[in-house]
């Protein structure tokens, strides 16, 4: 039986409904992006006050308020919880797998449209992130989105050129009033580059039209902008474009890393399609005009992207996440190339796959059995770490069933080998990405949340065993907003409580309690010798001041 559009449309709905709802807050939100997001939304609906984002009840700079009012709206409806933070993504994963299919079908057929949305949803890290409270799922979208209008703009295939125009500089917007001006230079220098490919690119766009994008990006972009500019507070813009210069001119809270990072974690990281990335410089004879246009758009996007964010000196693991789009679209094509024989496989791709996929798969699957050695390990003292290595002596329990994922993962490997030898290509295709969604899936169910009793749990039930109290809180010689967030810290009567030298050296008028890293015990109660130590796990240590 045939299904309509409709019925597809409904199907993937439903689908995404089921790979990103379930379970979605049965985790702690993560420290730092997670909890600071959140926490700023918390504060919000605290204050009241819509207009400025704050984190700890005092400015904060680094983002505007777009994604902020969309978590506060969500926690309004569900409470303040995990579930509620990370609710707008998982309906980005919706709206944003829609996309995909629509916009492949109607660029190549049904069958296209579907390779990528499981593409997408069958690579590792592009399905994680929406189960995930972080900014970049809309962000991302926002500006694929503006891309996508832009590229049928540019052709000579578009019927309404003004309607793209506008469509184009909205998304565009939506996207600055998300995370910053750095979608304007993201679209900015895939246009520029676009232009500079391609021939008579003056007559790609008018004087005029470049006017009108300007002021509709201006409107919905910059609006947020401009009121607090007319309201009095211009410095809340200063300060923002401060930080953004600084995100990309230095080292920001020690997330350097080499120029090739960001190449690494797409190699793994968008398994399996990142493997199939190398196959897609073939030109096809068989590709219309327009999807050859649409294909150049792509590659260019993707090397926009991925060179822009290995330049910047600050590297994020999401900061590279807007390449997805373009990586799985070019994944998408060459699976629909290889199926119509106009691309062969050969053994080397092979060997690419096994290989990589063996060494995911490997991860995955003796995760579950690092504690049972962590002792050994510890022993052979290539851990330099101390919090590290209290992180690892924590106790988890595992349920002796995770190594699973990797064994679901390597076996979609195995059967799309298979598929290629039978030369039924394109249920190989099928069978490869929906193994490592289902694979991602029961990673984020099974593996996540042992990750986060390892890495932060301790600390975070220390904060929820203050909610309520009537207390000070804060942490020692170690960024975080959890202690925000988990205690539930409410806006101080005065400025003075939220400076940590009152909180240490001050006449008090309640318990204070703090929170360091192992790494630091020694100095902290060297400088602060009036702090109660209460206890150690995990590699923290919590301390009491009395009043």
């Amino acid at each position: 039986m045939k299904l309509s559009m409709l019925q597809w449309n409904f199907i993937i709905v439903l689908a995404s409904l089921i790979l990103f709802i379930p379970f979605l807050g049965s985790v702690h939100l993560f420290d730092w992006d997670e909890i600071n997001f959140a926490e700023a939304a918390r504060e919000m609906i605290i204050t009241g006050d819509y207009s400025h984002v704050q984190v700890n009840f005092q400015p904060f700079w680094e983002k505007p308020p777009l994604f902020f009012w969309m978590q506060a709206l969500s926690m309004s409806v569900f409470g303040v919880n995990e579930f509620a933070a990370r609710f707008p993504n998982a309906l980005c994963g919706v709206v944003t797998l829609l996309v995909l299919f629509n916009t492949g079908t109607k660029l190549y057929n049904r069958n296209f449209g579907l390779l990528w949305t499981l593409a997408y949803a069958g690579s590792l890290l592009p399905q994680f992130y929406f189960r995930s409270g972080i900014i970049d799922p809309w962000f991302n979208l926002f500006i694929f989105l503006g891309i996508n209008q832009a590229i049928t703009y540019t052709s000579s295939f578009a019927d309404n050129k003004f309607k793209n125009l506008v469509l184009s500089a909205v998304f565009i917007g939506l996207a600055i009033l998300t995370k910053g001006p750095v979608a304007l230079i993201v679209f900015g220098m895939c246009a520029l580059f676009y232009l500079l490919a391609k021939e008579g690119s003056w007559r790609v766009i008018s004087l005029k039209h470049f006017f009108l994008f300007s002021f509709f990006v201006l409107l919905a972009g910059f609006s947020w902008f401009i009121v607090e500019a007319l309201r009095g507070s211009g410095e809340v813009v200063h300060e923002f474009i401060e930080y953004q210069i600084k995100l990309f001119s230095q080292d920001e809270a020690g997330h350097g890393q080499p120029f090739y990072y960001h190449f690494v974690i797409l190699l793994f990281g968008c398994f399996p399609v990142s493997i199939l990335f190398f196959l897609s410089f073939k030109r096809s004879e068989n590709d219309s005009d327009y999807q050859r246009h649409y294909k150049v758009w792509m590659q260019i996007m993707f090397w926009v992207v991925l060179i822009l964010f290995s330049m910047a000196k600050t590297k994020i693991v999401h900061y590279s996440s807007l390449t997805y789009f373009p990586l799985t679209f070019l994944g998408a094509w060459v699976a629909t190339k290889i199926s119509e024989d106009e691309i062969v496989w050969r053994k080397r791709n092979s060997f690419a796959l096994i290989a990589v996929g063996s060494l995911v798969a490997i991860v995955l699957t003796c995760l579950q059995f690092v504690e049972n050695f962590k002792e050994k390990i510890i022993a052979l003292n290539i851990i330099k770490d101390d919090f590290a290595v209290a992180n690892i002596l924590s106790e988890v329990h595992w349920n002796g069933y995770e190594f699973f994922t990797g064994i679901l993962l390597f076996s979609g490997v195995i059967a799309f080998i298979f598929c290629m030898k039978s030369r039924i290509m394109q249920r190989g295709f099928y069978l490869l990405f929906f193994s490592t969604m289902l694979a991602t899936w029961f990673a984020s169910l099974l593996i996540v949340p042992k990750a986060e009793q390892y890495t932060q749990r301790a600390a975070i039930d220390f904060y929820e065993s203050l909610k309520g109290k009537d207390c000070y809180i804060e942490t020692l010689d170690f960024k975080s907003y959890a202690y925000l967030f988990y205690s539930d810290k409410q806006k101080p009567e005065n400025s003075i409580s939220l400076k940590l030298k009152w909180l240490l050296k001050g006449e008090i008028d309640k318990p204070a309690y703090f929170v360091s890293k192992n790494i630091k015990e020694k100095e902290i109660l060297e400088t602060n010798p009036q702090l109660e130590v209460l206890y150690r796990k995990n590699g923290f240590v919590f301390y009491k001041r009395s009043n």
